[in-house]
């Protein structure tokens, strides 16, 4: 079905989710950092073999590089900018405005039919 890049300092919650999605058919690719994540996209350091995904679940509180941050430099880059991101965040809604241009936030912790149902949202034709 879709490529999912995976992003969590939590293992547990990666182990959660990449076992929930592969159970719906989904190839979902882990990172555990944001300069991980970057990477695997293809965006720092620049790739242009790698396969960009065609959603991003990203936490926003990670080592090395804050989730905020990865989700500003994917929107930034002509290769990932239309990717949708759905923002794990334990800091709780959003302000307005920082929704995310294609995508949504959802409040951990979160409930794994929502985030079931939210991928299959994010990954429907527009």
């Amino acid at each position: 079905m879709a490529r999912v890049l995976l992003v969590d300092d939590e293992r547990d919650v990666v182990t959660l989710i990449k076992f929930m999605l592969e159970k719906d058919g989904h190839m979902v690719v882990c990172a555990y950092d944001g300069a991980e994540a970057l990477a695997k996209a293809g965006v720092e350091p620049r790739d242009e073999t790698a396969v960009v995904p065609d959603l991003v679940i990203l936490d926003v509180m990670m080592p090395v590089m804050d989730g905020e941050s990865v989700r500003a430099r994917l929107e930034e880059d002509e290769r990932t900018r239309a990717v949708p991101v759905i923002v794990l965040t334990a800091k709780g809604a959003p302000p307005p405005g920082a929704e995310p241009a294609r995508g949504a936030y959802l409040e951990k912790p979160f409930d794994p039919k929502a985030l079931r149902d939210l991928v299959a949202a994010q990954l429907r034709p527009r």
